[in-house]
């Protein structure tokens, strides 16, 4: 098919306020043109009724009913998500005729991986249906639902998109991207027939909770924190002994698997290094279940802002480390782009998820609205 304009839409399980709005002209395949790309902040009562219905949905954790505050949440995000991306259309001097499709991922509100004898849950807000109503274009939602009840991971689903932005630059399986949100989640591509994702651990989340916990703002902002603190290695040690680790993907995790408990009782300084160190060290230990150990990382997602991110990642995990921009790539659409993509994926029939990805497929993904 031809290439046609898509906007893609994220909401990471960081829950940093925002709305990431990419625009991508692609055919699914391969990408013909990059448009404008906005983080549209939404209000802080939605904000704060997404915090109340992640803890809800904690509590809940796919027994009984789904919580009443599910359906609140998921209209309110729609509507936020729906007047964002129409104010984003118009900004481009465009209309939503120009849009072929929407990509909307919705908010992750809980994951729960597949165990052995037992297929795996998950949960993100978003009413494809609502959304299509209310800009009059076809809108892709939905994308984990088929794949988990598959039996498959249900996460991550960038690969296929990271795929296309590692065949842009030549890379052969010396290069792997790394996205750090809440969650981290590592590609790497043979550049043949190999791709391999899977989650590796904690990146954002438990930091940001921990800083939260002792009222110094949203996130160990610059790094600052971790900055300032020492590693207490036996701690880091005794962490990293977690079996998840060394598991063999494919492979998946909620946002509160791993959390902010692993530095009780530090200081904020030695709390923020500890997580930052834990969260570092997982990806070393994810490079190392790779059928080839890349020698570079390409980083984007929130988590590249992170100074001592950065600078714990070469050495904790003793690999090479790029910032997306150093590439040409725009660090914080990564995401957003991703979901463009495989909304014109889903509209073409063809896969999103694949055995050394989610575990399950070749399979497509996703239902279409409008």
């Amino acid at each position: 098919m031809q290439p046609l304009w898509a906007i893609g839409l994220m909401t990471g399980t960081v829950l940093d306020g925002n709305i990431d709005i990419a625009l991508l002209r692609t055919d699914g395949e391969t990408i013909a043109e990059f448009g404008a790309y906005t983080l549209a902040p939404y209000g802080q009562p939605l904000r704060e009724l997404l915090v109340e219905t992640l803890d809800v949905a904690r509590k809940w954790n796919f027994d009984g009913p789904e919580p009443a505050i599910f359906a609140e949440a998921e209209a309110e995000l729609t509507r936020a998500q729906s007047y964002a991306v129409r104010d984003f259309v118009t900004a481009q001097g465009m209309s939503m005729g120009d849009i072929g499709i929407i990509g909307f991922h919705g908010q992750s509100v809980l994951h729960r991986a597949p165990q052995p004898g037992r297929i795996g849950a998950t949960r993100q807000l978003g009413d494809g249906a609502l959304m299509a109503e209310i800009l009059g274009t076809k809108v892709a939602y939905d994308f984990r639902s088929a794949d988990v009840r598959a039996g498959g991971q249900g996460a991550p689903l960038s690969a296929i998109y990271h795929q296309a932005l590692l065949r842009g630059i030549g890379a052969k399986g010396e290069t792997a991207v790394l996205n750090l949100g809440g969650v981290a989640n590592i590609t790497w591509w043979d550049g043949a027939d190999q791709l391999i994702a899977f989650d590796t651990g904690p990146a954002n989340a438990p930091i940001n909770d921990f800083v939260k916990s002792l009222g110094l703002g949203e996130m160990d902002r610059d790094g600052k924190l971790a900055l300032a603190g020492t590693v207490d290695e036996a701690r880091l040690a005794a962490a990293l002994s977690h079996p998840y680790l060394t598991a063999a993907y494919p492979k998946s995790l909620d946002r509160s698997d791993f959390t902010a408990e692993m530095a009780k009782g530090l200081s904020a300084e030695d709390g923020a290094a500890l997580l930052t160190a834990f969260t570092t060290s997982a990806v070393g230990k994810a490079l190392d279940l790779l059928p080839r150990r890349p020698d570079r990382l390409i980083v984007c997602g929130g988590g590249r802002r992170n100074p001592a991110i950065m600078a714990m990642l070469p050495k904790r995990a003793n690999i090479d480390v790029l910032p997306a921009e150093a590439v040409g790539w725009r660090g914080d659409a990564v995401e957003a782009e991703c979901f463009g993509l495989l909304a014109v994926r889903t509209l073409c029939g063809l896969p999103i998820s694949f055995p050394t990805t989610t575990g399950v497929g070749p399979m497509t993904g996703g239902q279409i609205a409008g």
